[in-house]
């Protein structure tokens, strides 16, 4: 596992800097945020108390699967699947397919928050 550097700019200012990434203007320097919320209040929503319990869950289990991990958190397999998924849209989890299984991996174990 690694660590997940997250930033915090507007909007406009995400937009701004992607644009100026895909033109070749700018190159991010090693050690920048890659995962960006456009508010302290979006990051809390997504890196909440319970989310990241979860995610420590997944780093000590190691769950086998969907159910497994519903069994160990006391949580609905439907309600988790969403949080998952979420989670695995910003890069903190990845949800690996084996047979008919989804397995669910921490991708880290340490944020590390840069606000502007």
């Amino acid at each position: 596992m690694k660590k997940i550097v997250i930033g915090i700019l507007p909007q406009e200012k995400i937009r701004e800097r992607m644009l100026a990434i895909a033109k070749g203007d700018y190159k991010p320097k090693r050690g920048e945020p890659k995962v960006w919320f456009i508010s302290m209040k979006s990051m809390a929503e997504v890196l909440s108390d319970k989310n990241r319990a979860l995610l420590h869950i997944i780093a000590e289990t190691k769950p086998e699967s969907l159910q497994e991990l519903a069994r160990a958190t006391d949580r609905q397999p439907s309600n988790l699947s969403r949080t998952l998924k979420t989670l695995e849209n910003y890069g903190f989890v990845e949800l690996k397919k084996k047979d008919k299984k989804i397995i669910p991996v921490a991708k880290a174990n340490e944020l590390e928050i840069h606000a502007a």
